[in-house]
Parts: structure tokens; C-alpha cells; sequence
């Protein structure tokens, strides 16, 4: 089975947005996506880059087509669940080193999936670890439980290391694919990812 690896951070709309087309993709193609959780601010640090906002803040109209560009891929692939989180930016520490824990529990996409939603479906302040846990034990998830792995030292290494791996293999932002070991970023490339697997 061809693979896909997704290295994400919640953090990112852009990856969120990713995550609602991947399945489309998956089901056409029969190729697998591994979800890869990254640290998008250790990504920033290691590569020297900087977030959209500020990179392109003073850059007339950029900002303003990027946002264009969103709302068509929204309409182009009909995700209507799409809500921009108010506490933007957030802090994704927390959740990064819990996607950590849940995958090494075995319940990485349902973790995933709840994260996503609370992130940008029903926003809220997932940097809070009160918020947080509540928002997981509404979504059926072992709050508690990844809580407390999260602070483990082999899973905040685990994250560094993912975070570290991605930027030696060339990754500077989310998201990001990676396909055979070839690099494909941001969600707009997911066509030419999709057309790659069509031709293997």
C-alpha cells in the first residue's frame, strides 16, 4: 500500500482543512496517510521561518489573497464545518505531545479527530488545560489519562524528535506531505499529491 506521511500541528487551519480532504483522497487512490504529529513552533525555530501573519503582514494584499484562496478551497471541496478560532494563535504544545500519547495508546485519529473539531469546527482555547480536558471528555476521549502521558519525558521526546526529523527531511511548515521522500507543502499541493498516487 502506498503511504502518505501528514506531518500536521493543530495549530494550522491550513491542516485542518488538509485533514477534512485526506480521506477523499485516500479512497480514490487505496494509499495510505500516516498522521505525523510535528510542533509547528519548533518547525518555525529550527528553519527560521515565521508564521504567515507576520511573514506577509506587511505585504500588501497578500494576506488578503491568501484568505481568497481559503475560501476557494472551502467551496471547492465543501467543507462547510469550517469556523476561524478566535484565540488565534494557540499554543499547541499541550495537544502536540498529546497526539503523541494517544498514538502511542493506539487512538490517534479519534484523538485527532476531536482535537480538529475543537480547534476549528466548535473553537475554543486549546491552549487551556482546563479547556482541554473538558473539550476531550465531551468528545468520549481519556482526557485524564493523555494528560498525564503528555508530561512524560519519552513522549515530550518523541515530539522533539518527530519536530527535528521533519526539518532534517526538508519540512518547514504545516501542512506538509511527504511522498517516497518527496516534500509537497501546504493543502493546495494536495492535488499534486493525489496525481502522484494515481500515477504509482
Amino acid at each position: 500500500m502506498r503511504t502518505v506521511e501528514f506531518l500536521f500541528d493543530f495549530g494550522s487551519p491550513n491542516a485542518y482543512l488538509a485533514h477534512k480532504v485526506i480521506p477523499g483522497i485516500a479512497a480514490r487512490t487505496g494509499a495510505k496517510f500516516e498522521y505525523v504529529p510535528i510542533l509547528l513552533g519548533g518547525v518555525f525555530k529550527l528553519t527560521n521561518n515565521r508564521p504567515p501573519m507576520i511573514a506577509f503582514g506587511e505585504v500588501k494584499g497578500k494576506l488578503a489573497y491568501e484568505q481568497r484562496e481559503t475560501e476557494r478551497f472551502i467551496a471547492r471541496h465543501g467543507i462547510e464545518s469550517f469556523r476561524f478560532n478566535p484565540h488565534f494563535p494557540v499554543n499547541t504544545l499541550l495537544l502536540m505531545r498529546m497526539a503523541v500519547a494517544a498514538g502511542e495508546a493506539g487512538a490517534l485519529m479519534p484523538y485527532v479527530d476531536a482535537a480538529f473539531h475543537h480547534m476549528w469546527e466548535e473553537p475554543k482555547k486549546m491552549d487551556d488545560p482546563q479547556v482541554v480536558r473538558a473539550a476531550l471528555a465531551q468528545s468520549g476521549l481519556d482526557a485524564e489519562r493523555l494528560l498525564q502521558a503528555a508530561q512524560t519525558a519519552s513522549v515530550k521526546q518523541k515530539l522533539a524528535d518527530n519536530t527535528e526529523r521533519a526539518v532534517a527531511r526538508g519540512v518547514f511548515g504545516s501542512p506538509s506531505f511527504l511522498v517516497g521522500g518527496e516534500l509537497y507543502f501546504g493543502k493546495d499541493r494536495l492535488r499534486d499529491v493525489e496525481d502522484v498516487l494515481a500515477t504509482r
